[in-house]
C-alpha cells in the first residue's frame, strides 16, 4: 500500500497539470472566439495580396465559413497558451531531475518556444508571400485562382508545424550531445550528410515546389550551426561528473 501511494500521487498530479493546461488552452480560446473571422482574414492576407483582380477565396463546403475560422482560432490558442502548457510539464517533471539537469531544462524550454514562435512568424513573413507569389505567378492563362479556404487552412497550418519544428533543431542538437548520444566533433564530421538530410526532409515537409523546400533547408542548416555552437558549453563528461558528485554527497559516512 506504501508503494502504491506515491504512484497515486503522482498520477492525481498529472491529472492536475493537464486540466490546468488544457483549461489555460480553452481560455484563451473564448477570449479569441469572438475575432475568428478577423484572425482568418488577417491569416489570409498573404494570399490575399498576391491574388489576382478576379482571383477570390471560396468555400466549397456549406459550413466551412464557420469551422474554418473555428479551427484556426482554436490551433492559435494553443499556440498562444504553449508557455504555461510547458510550465505544467516543467513542473510535473522538475522534482525528479538533478540540480544540473534544472539548469539547462529550464533555459531550454523557454529558448524552444522562443524558437517555435520565430518559426512561425518567419513562415508568415516570409515564405508565406514568396511562396504564393510564385504560385499565382505561374497559373496557367484562362486560369481563375480561387482557393477554398478549409485547404488554405491546412496548407498553412502544414507549413506551421514544419518551420516551427525545423527552428527546434538547436535543441535537439543541444540534447543529443548533453545525453551523450553524439558529439559537436561527431555532427561536425557528419555535415555534408545533414545538408542532404535538410534538403530531404524540406522535400517532405513542404509543398513540391524547390522555392519552398530551399527556404525551409536553409534554416535547418544555419539552426543546426548554431546548436553546434550552443552544444560546446555542455557535455557529457561535465554532466557525469556532477552526478559523480551529488551521488559521493548522498552516500552515508562510514
Amino acid at each position: 500500500m506504501s508503494q502504491q501511494q506515491p504512484l497515486i500521487s503522482h498520477l492525481l498530479e498529472l491529472r492536475n497539470r493537464l486540466l490546468k493546461a488544457i483549461g489555460s488552452v480553452l481560455f484563451v480560446f473564448i477570449c479569441l472566439v469572438y475575432w475568428a473571422n478577423d484572425i482568418y482574414h488577417y491569416m489570409a492576407t498573404p494570399l490575399m495580396n498576391v491574388l489576382p483582380e478576379s482571383g477570390s477565396m471560396i468555400a466549397t463546403d456549406v459550413a466551412a465559413p464557420f469551422f474554418a475560422p473555428f479551427k484556426l482560432t482554436l490551433i492559435l490558442a494553443f499556440f498562444i497558451a504553449i508557455p504555461y502548457v510547458l510550465f505544467q510539464i516543467w513542473s510535473f517533471i522538475a522534482p525528479g531531475l538533478y540540480k544540473h539537469e534544472k539548469r539547462l531544462m529550464m533555459p531550454l524550454l523557454a529558448s524552444s518556444t522562443i524558437l517555435f514562435y520565430l518559426g512561425i512568424a518567419f513562415t508568415y513573413y516570409v515564405v508565406f508571400p514568396v511562396v504564393f507569389g510564385f504560385f499565382t505567378s505561374v497559373a496557367p492563362e484562362g486560369v481563375q485562382v480561387a482557393t477554398d479556404i478549409s485547404s488554405y487552412l491546412n496548407f498553412v497550418l502544414k507549413l506551421f508545424f514544419a518551420f516551427g519544428l525545423a527552428f527546434e533543431i538547436p535543441i535537439a542538437v543541444i540534447l543529443l550531445c548533453w545525453a551523450g548520444v553524439t558529439t559537436p566533433e561527431d555532427l561536425k564530421a557528419k555535415r555534408p550528410y545533414i545538408v542532404v538530410g535538410a534538403f530531404v526532409i524540406g522535400m517532405l515537409l513542404t509543398p513540391p515546389d524547390i522555392i519552398s523546400q530551399t527556404m525551409l533547408a536553409v534554416p535547418m542548416l544555419v539552426l543546426f550551426e548554431g546548436g553546434l555552437l550552443a552544444a560546446r558549453f555542455y557535455s557529457k563528461k561535465e554532466a557525469d561528473d556532477e552526478d559523480d558528485e551529488h551521488s559521493q554527497q548522498d552516500q552515508p559516512n562510514s
